[in-house]
């Protein structure tokens, strides 16, 4: 499997972003296209969050926060844990933790 990024979080798991997810993620016809030039605060979120939070829907998927204040925004890295492995589903920013 190839990885656009591979290392392990605030709390010590390890997280991949594939090449085939990021290529989803970044697609041209993604509501997150915009992501392609954001790779770098997608790792810095996953490396240091101002909150991490749970799904309550599903115990494997986990987000990360980090305020951008050039954005005005949270930068919001979903996270699937599978394993004890974490892949990035997807990134976007967001106005508010949900």
């Amino acid at each position: 499997m190839d990885f656009v990024f591979e290392f392990k979080d605030k709390t010590g798991r390890n997280i991949y972003l594939t090449k085939k997810q990021w290529a989803h993620i970044t697609s041209p016809i993604s509501l997150h296209a915009y992501m392609t030039n954001y790779l770098e605060e997608m790792k810095e979120t996953l490396h240091k969050p101002d909150k991490i939070l749970s799904s309550v829907y599903d115990k494997n998927k986990v987000s990360y926060y980090r305020f951008y204040k050039n954005r005005k925004e949270y930068l919001r890295v979903i996270v699937n844990y599978l394993n004890g492995y974490g892949f990035v589903i997807t990134s976007y920013f967001v106005r508010n933790i949900i």
